[in-house]
């Protein structure tokens, strides 16, 4: 399946993430912050990359944008909390290729997931 890396701040959010991917057979590897989620997206081999918006230090959309700057073409997917009318345009403006808001559907994730991987 797909190389999966997930930064998210919340240890239970990445856990329950990685626990729906794995079982569905896509390989995670998982950072806490945005920083970290730069260095693994420019080094590694992934197919999508599901990034928090609200972390410390170096927050999800600051990463989004370093990333693209640097002709990263890894598709990028907020998985946020920030829910509020506009949220998810300004996510997308930012350089998101999509959105997927927190808490999920746990019986709809892994497809929401799959239909950015299968887009790119």
């Amino acid at each position: 399946m797909s190389n999966i890396l997930i930064a998210d701040d919340n240890e239970h959010n990445r856990y329950i993430a990685r626990f729906l991917l794995e079982d569905a057979g896509h390989t995670v590897e998982q950072v806490e912050n945005g920083e970290d989620a730069v260095k693994e997206a420019k080094n590694g081999s992934f197919d999508l990359v599901l990034m928090d918006i609200q972390m410390p230090g170096m927050d999800g959309i600051e990463a989004t944008k370093q990333l693209k700057s640097a002709g990263c073409a890894i598709p990028i997917v907020a998985l946020t909390a920030k829910a509020m009318r506009g949220d998810r345009e300004e996510i997308l403006a930012a350089g998101c290729d999509g959105y997927i808001s927190k808490p999920f559907e746990v019986d709809t994730f892994v497809g929401e997931v799959e239909k950015y991987i299968s887009n790119s």
